[in-house]
């Protein structure tokens, strides 16, 4: 019972407000990509992919932060890189056409 009691006391403070935002943001970010795949009839990911990964991502890692669990946190942060990095390249990739 010491679990559920713990879960619950997590989920009523107002940080798990920001860890379930930013699941929520990342998670979107598939059904994005989804939607724009069908819409093409081919995989693709958009650009709105990138940004939800970013913003959720982020919120993700401020979670991770308060929680004080460095293994999600570094994952977290990890992806931030790749993320911005992606944007980075399509930006280049752009303003180059």
């Amino acid at each position: 019972m010491s679990v559920l009691n713990e879960f619950m006391e997590v989920l009523g403070k107002p940080m798990a407000f920001v860890g379930i935002a930013g699941q929520l943001l990342f998670t979107s970010r598939f059904l994005v990509q989804w939607i724009a795949s069908e819409r093409k009839r081919d995989s693709v990911v958009p650009v709105a992919f990138w940004y939800l990964s970013i913003l959720g991502g982020a919120l993700t890692a401020v979670y991770a932060a308060w929680r004080r669990d460095p293994i999600f946190l570094v994952a977290q942060l990890s992806g931030l890189l790749v993320y911005a990095r992606n944007l980075m390249l399509i930006r280049n990739h752009t303003s180059r056409i």
